[in-house]
């Protein structure tokens, strides 16, 4: 089961950050608001699952955890930057 979230956390964030929400208490254990994760949620959801993810696996945004962050971060941007480029080519 996992491992079949890593896949579709790769692929669809959102959904599985929803998921997370609506089913278990992963992502209020990583942020104490709910501002944060939902903000998140509509701009940066690869980073927010990464974040989640470095301070209930790893211990918080060190070491480790801080290169997941930055993927997630990269792979945010990633997704923004191919959709400007998919805009401009049309």
């Amino acid at each position: 089961m996992c491992c079949v979230l890593i896949l579709l956390a790769f692929f669809t964030p959102r959904i599985v950050l929803f998921v997370l929400w609506l089913f278990t208490s992963y992502l209020s254990r990583a942020y104490d608001a709910f501002l944060l994760p939902f903000l998140g949620f509509l701009f940066l959801p690869a980073t927010t699952l990464a974040y989640a993810i470095a301070q209930n696996e790893l211990g918080g945004v060190n070491g480790l955890g801080l290169v997941v962050v930055l993927i997630g971060l990269a792979i945010d941007v990633g997704l923004l930057g191919g959709g400007a480029r998919q805009r401009r080519m049309a």
